[in-house]
């Protein structure tokens, strides 16, 4: 078996967030981070949402995210819901980065400031995120795995996960659930 992403706890959350705050495009990495915790999105996913996806034309943020079969992994369309603090934190990013061409990529790349970022670009830039702010175990898939464990843990049923994360099957998204001891003590307390 093959070791699985490392699940953030709120302390390292906050520790990558405080670290994305005192770099270049801030504004642009804080919204990428959030999203990846609080959408549950694939980087590959996050990399291929379009401005006019996330934003509609009066500049405010959607509450739905519309992924198209092609941009995601199943080559399934599906739905991502945008919660309250995700909102928040894209509509910060929206107001900062207005395109001419809303078909651009919703999260530009410094360096490729046209097409923005591609899977691979964002793998590496989450790599190194992690890194530089001593969060070591992490990857792009943490956000992914610690939203689906943090609904776990509020008791939210495994259809519901597999739905929300995109997954075929509930033994895919069983997977990616990350049991801890605050999770086996709220169990035993229901006794």
């Amino acid at each position: 078996m093959t070791k699985q992403a490392k699940t953030l706890n709120s302390e390292e959350l906050r520790r990558v967030l405080d670290y994305v705050a005192t770099r270049k495009h801030s504004t642009r990495n804080r919204a990428l981070v959030v999203a990846s915790f609080f959408s549950g999105c694939r980087v590959g996913e996050l990399s291929t949402i379009s401005y006019s996806c996330v934003v509609d034309e009066n500049g405010k943020v959607r509450d739905e995210i519309r992924l198209k079969a092609e941009n995601t992994k199943t080559k399934e369309a599906r739905i991502v819901f945008v919660n309250a603090k995700l909102k928040k934190e894209l509509q910060k990013y929206a107001d900062f980065y207005k395109p001419l061409d809303k078909e651009q990529k919703f999260f530009y790349s410094q360096k490729r400031a046209s097409n923005g970022y591609n899977a691979n670009t964002l793998t590496q830039f989450f790599h190194y995120l992690y890194k530089r702010a001593g969060v070591y175990g992490a990857s792009s898939h943490s956000g992914r795995r610690t939203f689906i464990t943090n609904l776990a843990s509020k008791g939210v049923s495994v259809r519901v996960l597999a739905s929300l994360a995109g997954h075929r099957n509930i033994s895919t998204t069983q997977c990616y659930i990350d049991v801890n001891d605050d999770m086996k003590r709220k169990a035993v307390e229901l006794i």
